[in-house]
């Protein structure tokens, strides 16, 4: 799918449930909150969301870190619009800078002016592009070598009974989310290509899995 019908395809499904996004998913989106205390970046450091759809994470972690500089990324502007709100009101728009941008083809000095950033996370995202190996792909170009990045995102649910993980998978497909089998050998194949590590954590019994990418212990 190319990046313009992604994007009004995104647009359209959230256009209504981007005001009700961040009530509903707080039942199963787990981890997010997990991820953020993972970030730990420094005074300075520059973080990037990608795909940050309400901004919901990006606030909660530029209050946890105030001395470091957030970005966030989305390919839906209707999704931008509820964040942008919500940034302002929670009197971040100095701190927290939103901007349109397909994840799989972005530059960040012509976005944000840095050459890269020290985090940069995916919050149950790459379950959504369509060219999921195109964004790891990117969101690791735009991690500074000595910088991490975070992904949590939908496991396979293999301890969950098969009716229930039927009926999750059905419930999911309908905003065009595909909890991908071939996620951590993707992310372990193109950690290895950069010359990084993983550190990979199934979480909740397969419910979530987790990723960290950085640089190779002792180099």
């Amino acid at each position: 799918m190319s990046a313009p019908n992604h994007a009004a395809l995104m647009d359209q499904v959230y256009r209504r449930q981007r005001h009700i996004y961040d009530v509903t998913r707080k039942y199963y989106l787990l981890g997010r909150d997990r991820l953020i205390a993972e970030l730990a970046p420094e005074p300075g450091h520059h973080v990037l969301e990608m795909g940050c759809g309400t901004g919901r994470n990006l606030i909660l972690a530029a209050r946890r870190y105030p001395e470091a500089v957030f970005c966030g990324i989305d390919i839906s502007e209707e999704m931008l619009e509820t964040a942008r709100a919500k940034v302002a009101s929670a009197g971040l728009s100095g701190r927290v800078t939103l901007k349109q941008a397909d994840a799989t083809a972005f530059s960040a000095g012509a976005l944000f002016g840095v050459p890269g950033f020290d985090r940069t996370y995916f919050s149950y995202t790459l379950s959504m592009v369509p060219d999921w190996p195109a964004a790891l792909d990117q969101a690791l170009g735009a991690t500074l070598p000595g910088g991490r990045l975070h992904i949590i995102d939908f496991g396979q649910q293999r301890a969950m009974p098969a009716l229930v993980r039927g009926l999750l998978r059905r419930w999911l497909a309908l905003f065009h989310v595909d909890p991908r089998a071939e996620m951590a050998d993707g992310v372990a194949a193109a950690a290895k290509a950069r010359h990084r590590e993983v550190i990979f954590t199934p979480l909740y019994r397969d419910y979530s899995w987790s990723f960290q990418v950085g640089p190779i212990a002792g180099h």
